[in-house]
């Protein structure tokens, strides 16, 4: 397993244990971090800040990573993940983050991107697209 894989990891596993193991260690005082349905923090302490304060009000409770793909200072890492809020909201869907690196392996920039589990064919019963009726979540 390569270090920037390791390093991936290692930040999955602190919202699976609600623990800041090293959130200093693995990002750029700069970095920029934007989540899939819009928030944007634009340093570490925001990160920090975020982190802590996102882990009183819910819990990540699976975030299972399915496959990297690595391109010079670049990272793609595909996974699901599936979490319960304090007022038993529950939340899951499949995702995708882009990674940028920096020369000792620090994350500058993480984008993450979110696609529905709800997938189905408009086109199952003839030429004519049946969309659900329900409202789309735009990760």
């Amino acid at each position: 397993m390569s270090e920037r894989e390791k390093i991936i990891r290692l930040w999955f596993d602190m919202w699976l244990q609600q623990s800041d193991l090293g959130i200093d260690e693995i990002f750029t005082k700069d970095v920029i971090y934007v989540e899939s349905w819009g928030p944007k923090y634009e340093n570490r302490a925001t990160v920090k800040h975020w982190f802590k304060e996102w882990n009183t009000r819910g819990k990540v409770l699976v975030w299972d990573i399915k496959q990297f793909f690595h391109r010079e200072d670049q990272t793609i890492v595909e996974w699901y993940f599936k979490n319960e809020m304090n007022n038993g909201r529950i939340e899951e869907f499949d995702g995708i983050s882009l990674i940028e690196w920096t020369p000792d392996n620090k994350i500058r920039f993480l984008k993450e991107f979110g696609c529905n589990l709800n997938n189905y064919n408009p086109y199952q019963n003839g030429d004519t697209p049946q969309f659900k009726e329900e409202k789309a979540n735009w990760f």
